[in-house]
């Protein structure tokens, strides 16, 4: 039977690609960001957060997330897997509101990944308004695995959507093309891109049933008639654009400590935009619960007194 090799867990914020110098260009984006309330996050801002805006911290904060994904890359490079499952949420890159599954498994036989020109200096959502064009490089799937998990998540009674085509002009969604662009980058590793809804309302799972489904992709991985090496992979979060440290801690209890019932707990209403992306940490979770956990790093990557930036998370388990 198949084998759960390894889990790893990152966060695949813009941020990630953009290097400390030029995290003042974030800020600026946040103070006239629409789709932010800058003035009220002001306000209500933890005090002091000036001592976090130094170019020092941002130096001392943008090292340790390029150390932590060189981290996880070696160690998935050693694990070996033969495949990885990639948990990771659609942001309208495959579905639109007219058909928004809860959980979907790609199973076509090859994806696209889409690469920007100048990703390296801004992210790929700066790439994508600056309106540089992508190439594109194919990469091959599980496919075999795929199927083997529909049928079984289907059996486990999750009702699963799939689908085995990519949208074109988009290729592989964000949270998938992250394994290649950053964390196995030149790697060719295939991969089963599990999408979980954690960002659209009303159909997001609930955290407990997202560490049932994790459990359940265990099981499945684990009755796949095969003697493939697996590695199953959280992506996404942690809090974000506004960091909520409380929300990270009690995400990192949960993991550190092996206590569901605390991930259960997260409450919904602060679960939204990329903080929702906890979500398929808490799937991981589910995925990984009879493994030990090697590795947690925790970095608040502030950028504004508003408290906007990220909660970098990176994390695997054996």
């Amino acid at each position: 039977m198949a084998q759960i090799v390894l889990g790893i867990g990152t966060s695949h914020s813009p941020q990630l690609s953009v290097r400390a110098t030029d995290w003042q260009v974030l800020r600026e984006k946040d103070e006239h960001d629409p789709r932010l309330d800058y003035k009220g996050l002001l306000q209500r801002a933890k005090p002091n957060l000036d001592r976090e805006l130094t170019a020092e911290k941002f130096r001392q904060r943008d090292e340790a997330c390029q150390q932590a994904i060189k981290t996880l890359g070696d160690t998935l490079q050693r694990a070996n897997p033969d495949v990885v499952i990639v948990f990771g949420d659609d942001q309208h890159e495959q579905f639109q509101d007219d058909n928004m599954p809860t959980f979907a498994v790609y199973h076509g036989k090859s994806l696209s990944v889409m690469r920007h020109g100048g990703q390296k200096l801004v992210g790929w959502k700066a790439a994508e308004e600056r309106g540089w064009a992508p190439t594109v490089a194919e990469y091959d799937t599980g496919h075999e695995l795929a199927e083997h998990l529909i049928r079984s998540l289907v059996d486990a009674e999750f009702d699963i959507a799939r689908c085995n085509r990519l949208r074109p002009e988009v290729g592989v969604g964000h949270a998938f093309s992250f394994l290649y662009r950053r964390v196995l980058p030149g790697g060719k590793l295939p991969m089963v891109p599990v999408m979980v809804n954690t960002y659209y309302p009303p159909n997001q799972p609930t955290p407990k049933r997202c560490y049932a489904f994790g459990q359940a992709v265990r099981k499945a991985v684990e009755s796949w008639d095969s003697d493939k090496r697996v590695a199953i992979m959280a992506s996404g979060g942690l809090s974000h654009v506004v960091i909520d440290e409380e929300i990270d801690q009690m995400t990192m209890d949960g993991l550190r400590n092996k206590k569901p019932e605390i991930l259960w707990r997260l409450p919904r209403e602060r679960l939204w935009g990329g903080t929702s992306e906890i979500l398929n940490w808490v799937a991981l979770a589910g995925a990984v619960e009879s493994m030990d956990l090697q590795y947690l790093e925790y970095v608040t990557t502030y950028r504004s007194p508003a408290a906007t930036g990220c909660g970098m998370g990176f994390a695997y388990w054996t």
